[in-house]
């Protein structure tokens, strides 16, 4: 059975993560609104979402919507989220999950006390790349565990976007280095040793760097900018025994490649080219529709918008 999805703004990523998956997988994008309505009407020609609304809230409230897509500003994850969560709806929520610990707190406590899902976007983590690169670090082949480095680039959006704006709850750490700081939170979890930026405009952060140590004494390290000439997002994790390379651990759809270097030999593995929203969105849909496991709750959004917090006073900025 398909679900009827809702989806809040027509944003840059929706093609990607909702609007390719929902038609693989055949579910249905039955409703959209957006702050403009001309672009709301424009997405859902270009996209075929069946029913245009005046506003979120129809979004969030139309019975004939089963789950709630919010890929909206970061700061206004936290209140379409609680909206969703009072009208009884589920929701795949883009990263990061709030502004601060503090939002996250409270999704998570109303998510529970209603008992509606509120499931954070982290798509990579559904792909099989990087799946096997979390399988190597555990099952030997990489021997005893010392470094996870994630780094993550991007050339600079336009100057109006909103991830430049503080209101908004932009910056580098808060767009991308909330996947870094998750992938790290998989090892285990890490405290920040030091933490340094750059400001584009005051408070916010068009590049940081994060350094962390692990309960096993490993280090890590998230770089996340804004201003690279290219995309480039990989994660190398490396062991007494050797380190496993993933390529693009964002958009393996295009490069699935994972190189394994150990003291025997050096191999590239291909995990697919699937999307890994695709992946995402069947876990979810089997989560929301029959109860299967996924491995992602609102105690785990709570704890990585912690570190994300913790990463950005160590950097000398406030969190958002």
């Amino acid at each position: 059975m398909s679900l009827r999805i809702g989806v809040l703004g027509a944003s840059r990523i929706a093609e990607d993560a909702i609007v390719g998956p929902a038609r693989q997988l055949g579910h249905r994008l039955v409703a959209v609104a957006a702050r403009d309505p001309l672009r709301a009407s424009a997405f859902a020609d270009k996209y075929g979402v069946e029913r245009v609304l005046p506003s979120y809230r129809d979004v969030v409230t139309d019975p004939e919507v089963d789950v709630v897509y919010n890929p909206l500003a970061n700061a206004l994850h936290a209140p379409w989220n609680l909206a969703a969560v009072a009208a009884g709806k589920p929701v795949l929520s883009e990263k990061p999950f709030a502004r601060n610990t503090v939002e996250a707190a409270q999704v998570a406590a109303a998510a529970q006390a209603a008992g509606v899902t509120v499931m954070e976007a982290f798509h990579y983590l559904f792909h099989p790349v990087t799946r096997r690169a979390f399988e190597l670090a555990t099952d030997g082949t990489l021997g005893e565990l010392t470094r996870v480095e994630v780094r993550m680039g991007m050339p600079a959006p336009q100057a109006a976007d909103p991830r430049w704006s503080l209101e908004l709850a932009g910056g580098a750490l808060m767009d991308l280095g909330c996947y870094g700081l998750h992938i790290m939170r998989r090892f285990g979890e890490p405290s920040v040793n030091r933490a340094t930026a750059g400001e584009r405009s005051p408070g916010v952060d068009a590049w940081c760097d994060v350094e962390l140590t692990f309960p096993s004494g490993a280090t890590g390290l998230s770089t996340n900018t804004m201003e690279a000439d290219d995309y480039s997002f990989t994660l190398r994790v490396i062991g007494t025994r050797g380190e496993a390379f993933v390529h693009d651990f964002i958009k393996p759809h295009h490069d699935d490649r994972l190189t394994v270097r150990t003291h025997d030999d050096t191999r590239v593995e291909h995990l697919g080219r699937r999307p890994s929203y695709t992946y995402q969105l069947e876990a979810f849909a089997a989560h929301v529709q029959h109860g299967a496991p996924v491995p992602l709750d609102t105690a785990d959004a709570v704890a990585n918008m912690a570190l994300v917090d913790e990463a950005y006073r160590a950097a000398g900025l406030s969190p958002r």
